[in-house]
Protein backbone atom coordinates (compact mmCIF):
# COMPACT_ATOMS: atom_id res chain seq x y z
CA UNK A 1 0.00 0.00 0.00
CA UNK A 2 1.39 3.34 -1.09
CA UNK A 3 1.94 6.27 1.30
CA UNK A 4 -0.64 8.60 -0.77
CA UNK A 5 -3.17 5.79 -1.10
CA UNK A 6 -6.30 7.48 -2.10
CA UNK A 7 -5.60 10.67 -1.70
CA UNK A 8 -6.34 13.01 -4.70
CA UNK A 9 -3.89 15.45 -5.83
CA UNK A 10 -3.73 18.56 -7.69
CA UNK A 11 -0.06 19.55 -8.75
CA UNK A 12 0.38 23.37 -10.36
CA UNK A 13 3.52 23.78 -13.00
CA UNK A 14 3.11 19.49 -13.30
CA UNK A 15 4.48 19.82 -16.77
CA UNK A 16 8.31 20.09 -16.25
CA UNK A 17 10.54 19.66 -13.12
CA UNK A 18 9.42 18.89 -9.70
CA UNK A 19 6.09 19.19 -10.54
CA UNK A 20 6.10 16.27 -13.37
CA UNK A 21 8.81 14.30 -10.81
CA UNK A 22 5.92 15.01 -8.03
CA UNK A 23 3.36 13.87 -10.21
CA UNK A 24 4.87 10.48 -11.41
CA UNK A 25 6.27 9.72 -7.46
CA UNK A 26 2.60 11.16 -6.07
CA UNK A 27 1.01 8.27 -8.50
CA UNK A 28 3.45 5.61 -7.39
CA UNK A 29 2.34 5.99 -3.78
CA UNK A 30 -1.11 5.68 -5.21
CA UNK A 31 -2.97 9.33 -5.74
CA UNK A 32 -4.96 10.37 -7.99
CA UNK A 33 -3.01 13.37 -9.81
CA UNK A 34 -3.99 16.14 -11.93
CA UNK A 35 -2.00 18.49 -13.73
CA UNK A 36 -2.10 22.04 -14.24
CA UNK A 37 0.42 23.92 -16.20
CA UNK A 38 0.24 27.04 -18.60
CA UNK A 39 2.23 24.90 -21.09
CA UNK A 40 -1.21 22.73 -21.86
CA UNK A 41 1.26 19.84 -23.72
CA UNK A 42 3.36 19.91 -21.09
CA UNK A 43 0.07 19.01 -18.78
CA UNK A 44 -0.84 16.30 -21.49
CA UNK A 45 2.04 14.94 -21.67
CA UNK A 46 2.86 14.31 -17.99
CA UNK A 47 -1.03 13.04 -17.43
CA UNK A 48 -0.62 10.99 -20.00
CA UNK A 49 2.62 8.83 -18.52
CA UNK A 50 0.61 9.01 -14.97
CA UNK A 51 -2.61 8.11 -15.50
CA UNK A 52 -3.95 11.55 -14.51
CA UNK A 53 -5.90 14.27 -15.55
CA UNK A 54 -4.71 18.03 -17.15
CA UNK A 55 -5.70 21.29 -17.07
CA UNK A 56 -4.42 24.31 -18.80
CA UNK A 57 -4.37 27.62 -16.47
CA UNK A 58 -2.12 30.47 -15.80
CA UNK A 59 -1.83 30.52 -12.04
CA UNK A 60 -2.56 34.51 -12.32
CA UNK A 61 -5.75 33.63 -13.70
CA UNK A 62 -8.09 33.60 -10.58
CA UNK A 63 -10.88 32.27 -12.03
CA UNK A 64 -8.84 30.32 -14.72
CA UNK A 65 -6.95 28.39 -11.54
CA UNK A 66 -10.34 28.15 -10.10
CA UNK A 67 -12.26 26.47 -12.73
CA UNK A 68 -9.04 24.22 -13.54
CA UNK A 69 -8.94 23.31 -9.99
CA UNK A 70 -13.35 22.94 -9.74
CA UNK A 71 -12.85 20.54 -13.22
CA UNK A 72 -9.93 18.37 -11.22
CA UNK A 73 -11.87 17.70 -8.20
CA UNK A 74 -15.22 17.26 -10.21
CA UNK A 75 -13.26 14.13 -12.32
CA UNK A 76 -11.17 13.02 -9.17
CA UNK A 77 -14.42 13.39 -7.08
CA UNK A 78 -12.44 15.69 -4.30
CA UNK A 79 -9.34 16.77 -3.27
CA UNK A 80 -7.07 15.85 -0.49
CA UNK A 81 -3.66 17.51 -2.00
CA UNK A 82 -2.92 20.76 -3.07
CA UNK A 83 1.26 21.41 -4.33
CA UNK A 84 1.58 24.94 -4.99
CA UNK A 85 4.36 24.49 -7.28
CA UNK A 86 4.49 26.98 -10.01
CA UNK A 87 7.06 29.32 -10.50
CA UNK A 88 9.27 31.61 -12.87
CA UNK A 89 12.71 33.55 -11.98
CA UNK A 90 15.49 35.54 -12.95
CA UNK A 91 17.88 38.38 -12.21
CA UNK A 92 18.45 42.26 -12.25
CA UNK A 93 19.90 44.85 -10.44
CA UNK A 94 17.41 46.18 -8.13
CA UNK A 95 16.76 49.42 -9.40
CA UNK A 96 16.34 48.65 -12.84
CA UNK A 97 13.54 45.79 -12.63
CA UNK A 98 11.02 46.84 -14.87
CA UNK A 99 7.48 47.48 -12.98
CA UNK A 100 6.02 44.90 -15.22
CA UNK A 101 8.35 42.35 -14.86
CA UNK A 102 8.30 42.72 -11.14
CA UNK A 103 4.67 42.45 -10.97
CA UNK A 104 5.30 39.46 -12.98
CA UNK A 105 7.43 37.82 -10.33
CA UNK A 106 5.01 38.67 -7.66
CA UNK A 107 2.16 37.37 -9.67
CA UNK A 108 3.35 34.01 -10.41
CA UNK A 109 5.46 33.33 -7.45
CA UNK A 110 3.36 34.82 -4.46
CA UNK A 111 0.21 35.56 -5.76
CA UNK A 112 -0.29 32.15 -7.67
CA UNK A 113 -0.07 30.14 -4.36
CA UNK A 114 -2.19 32.35 -2.95
CA UNK A 115 -5.22 31.93 -5.81
CA UNK A 116 -4.00 28.04 -5.36
CA UNK A 117 -5.11 27.93 -2.04
CA UNK A 118 -8.25 29.50 -2.88
CA UNK A 119 -9.36 27.62 -5.28
CA UNK A 120 -8.17 24.34 -3.16
CA UNK A 121 -9.42 24.54 0.43
CA UNK A 122 -12.76 24.21 -0.44
CA UNK A 123 -12.39 21.28 -1.80
CA UNK A 124 -9.96 19.78 0.69
CA UNK A 125 -12.31 20.51 3.32
CA UNK A 126 -15.43 19.03 1.95
CA UNK A 127 -13.57 15.82 1.36
CA UNK A 128 -12.50 15.85 5.36
CA UNK A 129 -9.53 17.67 5.24
CA UNK A 130 -5.94 17.01 3.92
CA UNK A 131 -2.39 18.57 3.18
CA UNK A 132 -1.27 21.68 0.93
CA UNK A 133 2.49 22.14 0.36
CA UNK A 134 4.10 24.81 -1.66
CA UNK A 135 7.27 25.13 -3.04
CA UNK A 136 9.25 28.12 -1.35
CA UNK A 137 12.95 28.17 -1.97
CA UNK A 138 16.77 28.80 -0.43
CA UNK A 139 16.34 32.19 -1.76
CA UNK A 140 13.48 33.22 0.54
CA UNK A 141 15.76 31.90 3.34
CA UNK A 142 19.04 33.32 1.79
CA UNK A 143 18.51 35.88 -0.63
CA UNK A 144 21.72 36.42 -3.34
CA UNK A 145 22.11 39.85 -5.23
CA UNK A 146 20.21 40.39 -8.22
CA UNK A 147 16.61 37.99 -6.94
CA UNK A 148 14.95 40.88 -5.14
CA UNK A 149 11.30 39.96 -6.57
CA UNK A 150 11.84 36.16 -6.46
CA UNK A 151 13.33 36.40 -3.50
CA UNK A 152 10.79 38.43 -1.46
CA UNK A 153 7.91 36.32 -3.36
CA UNK A 154 9.48 32.84 -1.78
CA UNK A 155 9.85 34.59 1.55
CA UNK A 156 6.11 35.16 1.31
CA UNK A 157 5.54 31.55 0.49
CA UNK A 158 6.90 30.47 3.81
CA UNK A 159 5.20 33.40 5.57
CA UNK A 160 1.45 32.50 3.81
CA UNK A 161 2.69 28.88 5.02
CA UNK A 162 2.62 29.77 8.55
CA UNK A 163 -0.35 31.72 8.84
CA UNK A 164 -2.25 29.18 6.98
CA UNK A 165 -1.21 26.39 8.90
CA UNK A 166 -2.48 28.36 12.08
CA UNK A 167 -5.96 29.13 9.99
CA UNK A 168 -6.86 25.81 8.57
CA UNK A 169 -5.61 22.89 10.93
CA UNK A 170 -6.05 20.32 12.62
CA UNK A 171 -8.11 20.04 9.39
CA UNK A 172 -5.46 20.75 6.97
CA UNK A 173 -1.41 20.38 7.21
CA UNK A 174 -0.48 23.25 5.40
CA UNK A 175 4.04 23.41 4.94
CA UNK A 176 6.57 24.82 2.18
CA UNK A 177 9.15 23.19 0.67
CA UNK A 178 12.64 24.95 -0.12
CA UNK A 179 14.66 23.65 -2.83
CA UNK A 180 18.37 24.58 -3.40
CA UNK A 181 20.10 23.76 -6.51
CA UNK A 182 17.85 21.64 -8.30
CA UNK A 183 18.57 20.98 -12.21
CA UNK A 184 15.23 21.72 -14.02
CA UNK A 185 14.42 23.85 -16.53
CA UNK A 186 14.93 26.92 -14.65
CA UNK A 187 18.34 26.42 -13.42
CA UNK A 188 19.64 24.77 -16.99
CA UNK A 189 20.09 28.06 -18.49
CA UNK A 190 22.10 29.14 -15.79
CA UNK A 191 24.53 26.34 -15.84
CA UNK A 192 24.80 26.52 -19.83
CA UNK A 193 25.91 29.87 -19.37
CA UNK A 194 28.14 29.67 -16.74
CA UNK A 195 28.96 26.19 -17.06
CA UNK A 196 32.30 26.14 -14.41
CA UNK A 197 29.54 26.99 -11.73
CA UNK A 198 28.71 23.68 -11.61
CA UNK A 199 31.64 22.31 -9.78
CA UNK A 200 31.57 25.10 -7.29
CA UNK A 201 28.20 24.40 -6.48
CA UNK A 202 29.28 20.80 -6.17
CA UNK A 203 32.23 21.47 -4.20
CA UNK A 204 30.03 24.02 -1.68
CA UNK A 205 27.51 21.51 -1.38
CA UNK A 206 28.13 19.40 1.87
CA UNK A 207 26.32 16.57 0.17
CA UNK A 208 28.83 16.99 -2.99
CA UNK A 209 26.14 17.12 -6.17
CA UNK A 210 23.17 19.23 -7.77
CA UNK A 211 19.72 18.06 -6.82
CA UNK A 212 17.31 16.82 -8.70
CA UNK A 213 13.79 16.89 -8.90
CA UNK A 214 13.23 13.70 -7.08
CA UNK A 215 15.07 14.89 -3.90
CA UNK A 216 12.17 17.14 -4.06
CA UNK A 217 9.44 15.06 -5.06
CA UNK A 218 10.19 12.70 -2.12
CA UNK A 219 10.01 15.41 0.83
CA UNK A 220 6.67 16.14 -0.89
CA UNK A 221 5.54 13.20 -0.81
CA UNK A 222 6.51 12.75 2.31
CA UNK A 223 4.74 15.96 3.86
CA UNK A 224 1.64 14.85 2.09
CA UNK A 225 1.42 11.37 3.98
CA UNK A 226 0.45 10.16 7.24
CA UNK A 227 4.21 10.49 8.15
CA UNK A 228 4.40 13.89 8.67
CA UNK A 229 0.95 14.02 10.59
CA UNK A 230 2.36 16.09 13.11
CA UNK A 231 4.04 18.72 10.67
CA UNK A 232 2.52 21.78 10.00
CA UNK A 233 3.37 25.28 9.33
CA UNK A 234 7.27 24.67 8.41
CA UNK A 235 9.10 25.58 5.30
CA UNK A 236 11.69 22.32 4.81
CA UNK A 237 14.99 23.30 3.23
CA UNK A 238 16.38 20.56 0.63
CA UNK A 239 19.60 21.81 -0.59
CA UNK A 240 21.91 19.18 0.71
CA UNK A 241 23.39 21.47 2.42
CA UNK A 242 24.37 24.69 0.47
CA UNK A 243 23.00 27.63 2.25
CA UNK A 244 25.34 26.32 5.43
CA UNK A 245 28.09 28.45 2.95
CA UNK A 246 25.43 31.34 2.08
CA UNK A 247 22.93 31.87 -0.59
CA UNK A 248 22.80 29.39 -3.02
CA UNK A 249 23.92 31.59 -6.03
CA UNK A 250 26.12 33.41 -4.09
CA UNK A 251 28.42 35.21 -7.36
CA UNK A 252 26.10 34.82 -10.45
CA UNK A 253 24.96 38.25 -10.29
CA UNK A 254 28.62 40.01 -10.12
CA UNK A 255 29.32 37.37 -13.28
CA UNK A 256 26.42 38.49 -15.02
CA UNK A 257 25.83 42.52 -14.08
CA UNK A 258 29.42 43.64 -13.74
CA UNK A 259 29.45 47.19 -12.82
Amino acid sequence: MGLLEGQRAVITGGGSGIGRATARRMTDEGALVAVIDINGDAAHEVAAEIGGTAYVADVTDADGLRGAVDAAATAMGGITIMFNNAGVGSQSPLHEWAPEEWDHLLAVNLTGVYLGFRAAIPHIRASGGGSIVSTASISGTRPASGEAPYAAAKAGVAAITASAALEYGPEIRVNAVSPGMILTALTEPLLQFLPHEQARFERTTPLGRIGQPDDIADVVVFLCSNLARFITGQNIVVDGGMTLHGSGVDGIFEQVFRR
